[in-house]
């Protein structure tokens, strides 16, 4: 058997037939959720390194600390109120309920929507006191961490709006569960980022 027989048979999904069992996969949750774990993870050690390095730029003569538009703080609010209505939605997809579910799951996306509108406002009011992606280090950085969570956003938007489509059409409840599951979860992770990021980028 060649190699490429091998790896069109995707073998490794498969676990080995024990007593005449038909195969299962290799592990025991949905392989979309083993995929979005798999991201975070990989996304978690890009914002690290991200981190680590303005933290080391930062100990260079160079450097000149901006200071940090006022509307973030109305930008994060925003964002909580998007995490906390997808939350909701999830639990009422767990709970196999369609009351409140589309205020909720959509509603979510909404605010994440307004949380990246404020987010270019905010770009706009830095270049408006003359703060540009070349301006100084302290700005560059500044727009590097916020547009690259911002990027990580319109990526999570794309799945929402997919899901709002299936949701709006009448889907059941337990066809769109788990992408509500995975919409919620990916927004948790934005939020922590998020606050972790606004925390790094409002005291130094």
């Amino acid at each position: 058997m060649s190699i490429f027989k091998l790896l069109a048979d995707k073998s490794w999904e498969r676990k080995g037939i024990i007593g005449g069992l038909r195969p299962t996969g290799a592990f025991d949750t949905a392989p979309e959720r083993v995929a979005l774990v798999f991201f975070l993870v990989v996304a978690t050690v890009v914002f690290s390194l991200f981190t680590v390095g303005y933290f080391i730029r930062m100990e260079l003569p160079d450097w000149a600390p901006i200071e940090d538009p006022a509307k973030l703080w109305f930008n994060t609010g925003l964002l909580v109120v998007s995490s906390v209505l997808f939350q909701w939605a999830r639990n009422i997809a767990d709970s196999g309920s369609r009351k409140n579910i589309k205020t909720a799951f959509i509603g979510g996306g909404v605010f994440a929507v307004l949380f990246i509108a404020g987010q270019l406002s905010a770009w706009g009011d830095l270049n408006a006191a003359g703060y540009y992606v070349a301006s100084n280090p302290a700005a560059s950085f500044f727009f590097l961490l916020t547009g690259v969570h911002a990027v990580h956003m319109l990526g999570g938007l794309w799945v929402w709006s997919k899901s709002s489509i299936r949701l709006l059409s009448g889907s059941e409840i337990k066809d769109v569960r788990l992408s509500i599951q995975l919409c919620t979860l990916y927004w948790h992770f934005l939020l922590i980022v998020w606050l972790v990021l606004f925390a790094v980028l409002s005291n130094t």
